[in-house]
């Protein structure tokens, strides 16, 4: 089984009519950022099923607005407590969908579903496996501004999540101190290789082997 391929871009496609649930330019410093407390069930529902990018077998892969958590307290509006309305709003009747693979509340990105439990459980042990043989699970794409000195490598950063504007995002530390890692800060470690090149940009393929999650 090879890793599961993930694709990001700096516009992404939105479904039609939800800016006043995703924030535009002009209500928040973060467009494309989603407000679950903005929502009904039924908006979300309507939000998460046209964000599904691919559906075969048991399987479905969403992309996960950013904002929205994978889990929560009883009662908060969560990826998790739809799955049994978006079950039913892709036509699978009594087979709920369960998370296999999913990203941080605070990143975008795609969620890997399962309607099967035998499935479900044979795809989470082998992402629990690839994680502990620190193998890499996931293939991010990025346009970069500027080209890469070296053509493939790793990139090792200090990461941290900061609250800024009413928003937690995940930002790099300069030389984290011992207490900086006791307090919260991540290493990670990435495996790049640069793709294709253009007019001062590149298409790099990531492979991160380690999270800020």
């Amino acid at each position: 089984m090879g890793p599961v391929e993930s694709e990001f871009s700096e516009h992404q496609r939105q479904p039609q009519g939800s800016s006043k649930w995703l924030g535009t330019p002009g209500n928040q410093p973060f467009p494309g950022l989603l407000q679950p407390e903005c929502l009904s069930r039924e908006k979300l529902v309507d939000v998460l099923r046209a964000s599904v990018v691919d559906q075969k077998g048991p399987l479905v892969t969403l992309n996960k607005p950013q904002g929205l958590p994978v889990t929560g307290k009883p009662g908060e509006l969560t990826l998790l407590s739809v799955l049994p309305e978006l079950s039913q709003s892709l036509g699978l009747g009594e087979r709920e969908l369960q998370v296999v693979q999913a990203s941080e509340k605070e990143s975008s990105g795609l969620v890997l579903l399962s309607s099967c439990p035998q499935t479900a459980s044979r795809l989470q042990k082998f992402f629990t496996q690839s994680r502990r043989a620190q193998r890499p699970i996931a293939t991010y794409w990025a346009v970069t501004d500027g080209i890469p000195t070296t053509s493939e490598g790793k990139i090792q950063a200090a990461l941290k999540l900061e609250h800024i504007d009413g928003v937690n995002l995940v930002v790099p530390v300069k030389s984290p101190s011992r207490k900086d890692i006791l307090e919260g800060v991540k290493r990670t470690l990435s495996y790049f290789r640069v793709v294709a090149t253009g007019s001062g940009c590149a298409l790099v393929q990531l492979r991160p082997l380690t999270g800020s999650g």
